[in-house]
């Protein structure tokens, strides 16, 4: 029988990318992962890595272990979910990486519900982007990552990964007014835009989805936009807004249910909406402590949902009056 604990290290490799990276997660000297799966391919007995330059990859031996320890690693997270279940109170650390405006608009009330009904449920949170955070869930650095999918831009969906939908979150041009007072010359969304050509903009960097989706949307109104301000600080866009430094593409999230205060034109049909999610791991989904904190950002989406925020699924408002 191959060694679990080794199978874990191969999976590791095959998520970091290098034993460097694996024995920084670990806190191993990487030495010793490497020695571990020197041993794990003697259990092998065939080669489960070859050098490519200066790194290494799995081979295709490898990869088939490396599926195999992922059906096993989810069956032990359904025992754990069993076990946990089982328990009177719900104990233990949950770990949420979660993207900013999503963790200022929702998450301080989740968590304020959490810790009411499981005051005994510890709960880490990293803010970080759904870039680096889905990775690093299917690494089992997280337990729940909250993430978003822009118009046009479908997230892949790994098998090992379980998605389910919080809200539908509405975006909007936010914009400035312009040197004579007036914020957009014509009518219309593409008009809006196009009176932008020649303006500063505020956007996410480059790599993001988010930043696709915009650069996408200016180049189908026909123009390139002039990117000054590059920030996955989506309060800072909204600082430039209101200063008159950049015109920014904003979600209703930003404001965290108060009144925006920038002048907001609609966006294209098709365009106009952005969807929040939550992710966990195959497995995972039965967990209490998932399950609880799911309902509390649903609870939480609630109680800004007079507010501009509609749960994922609920009618798209027939007309979207700038103001």
């Amino acid at each position: 029988m191959f060694d679990l604990h080794r199978l874990r290290l191969l999976r590791e490799l095959k998520h970091r990318g290098t034993l460097a990276a694996v024995a920084a997660a670990l806190s191993y000297a990487p030495s010793s992962v490497s020695q571990q799966l020197s041993q794990l391919e003697a259990e092998v007995g065939v080669p489960l890595l070859e050098p490519v330059g200066r790194r290494v990859r799995l081979t295709e031996q490898a990869e088939i272990l490396v599926a195999h320890t992922e059906a096993v690693l989810e069956r032990l997270e359904r025992a754990e979910a069993d076990i946990a279940a089982s328990l009177v109170d719900l104990t233990g650390t949950l770990r949420i990486a979660s993207f900013q405006t999503a963790a200022l608009a929702l998450v301080p009330t989740a968590l304020g519900l959490l810790r009411d009904l499981h005051p005994r449920l510890r709960v880490h949170v990293t803010q970080m982007e759904p870039e680096g955070a889905l990775p690093a869930l299917q690494a089992r650095d997280f337990d729940l990552v909250l993430a978003e999918e822009y118009p046009g831009n479908p997230n892949a969906r790994p098998a090992e990964l379980e998605q389910e939908d919080l809200l539908d979150d509405p975006l909007h041009l936010a914009l400035p007014r312009l040197a004579d007072g007036s914020d957009v010359v014509g009518e219309g969304p593409m008009a809006a835009l196009r009176s932008l050509v020649h303006h500063p903009w505020a956007m996410e960097p480059e790599g993001t989805a988010a930043r696709h989706w915009a650069m996408t949307l200016c180049r189908n109104a026909g123009f390139e936009p002039d990117v000054r301000f590059e920030t996955a600080d989506l309060l800072l866009h909204l600082r430039l807004v209101e200063q008159g430094h950049a015109a920014a593409f904003l979600p209703d999230l930003v404001w965290g249910g108060e009144p925006p205060n920038v002048a907001l034109h609609r966006l294209p049909r098709g365009q106009r909406t952005r969807r929040i999610f939550t992710v966990v791991r195959s497995g995972r989904s039965r967990h209490p402590a998932i399950r609880a904190c799911r309902d509390a950002l649903l609870r939480a989406v609630t109680q800004l949902s007079g507010q501009a925020l509609r749960p994922h699924g609920s009618p798209q408002p027939s007309s979207q009056a700038s103001p």
